[in-house]
């Protein structure tokens, strides 16, 4: 009777092992998707202004050459006005299969410009500024590409409290040692630029039309 049941418990545990899908057995629920300022989802590739949450503090980011002196921009810095919206960007999620983006999930992040510096406007965490002691946000990143020679190009969203916060603690490499920082705002006689920092830059989402 105990082999009986035995094998009926294993036969049934067996059946469902092997009619279930893969994934449903290992994944977890998937992270939150990050929504715009309407409520709808974040999708990726589409078009989104970065605003800042508080008011008379600056506008949005866009890329000018303010420290360095390239063909194509680099630094990143907050408009000084507040109705100034900056360049919107695009959202590109380390699986580009995902439509929307999620909370907590490795994504590149690049200025939508058609200007021939369309392929350098790609965030990246640049070289430590000894003088300054600090590390900027900068452009010149490379989309895609996950691992240890891209670790410095990805970024992820996360919730504080009702609103985002970018953060750079990327999870592409297991192996590589990285800082786990908030992105915020550092400022250089009068000049907003974006920047690894303690204090977070309190952010919203605008879909552009």
């Amino acid at each position: 009777m105990k082999s009986t049941i035995f094998l009926l418990s294993f036969f049934l545990l067996h059946f469902a092992f092997s009619t279930a899908n893969p994934s449903e057995i290992s994944a977890g629920p998937s992270p939150s998707p990050v929504l715009d300022i309407n409520g709808d989802k974040v999708r990726a590739g589409s078009n989104y202004f970065v605003l800042p949450v508080i008011r008379g503090r600056g506008g949005g980011l866009f890329p000018s050459n303010v420290k360095q002196n390239n063909t194509c921009p680099r630094d990143i810095i907050q408009e000084a006005n507040e109705v100034q919206q900056g360049l919107p960007v695009v959202f590109t999620p380390v699986d580009p299969k995902k439509g929307v983006v999620r909370l907590s999930t490795d994504l590149n992040v690049r200025f939508f410009t058609p200007t021939i510096c369309a392929r350098e406007t790609i965030w990246k965490v640049g070289e430590y500024d000894d003088k300054l002691k600090q590390y900027f946000v900068v452009t010149g990143g490379v989309e895609g590409n996950p691992g240890p020679q891209t670790v410095s190009n990805w970024f992820k969203i996360e919730k504080l409290g009702s609103d985002y916060k970018f953060v750079f603690c990327p999870s592409v490499c297991t192996f590589c040692k990285v800082i786990c920082k908030d992105v915020g705002i550092f400022i250089q006689d009068g000049v907003r630029f974006l920047a690894l920092s303690d204090t977070p830059f309190r952010i919203m989402f605008k879909k552009t039309f």
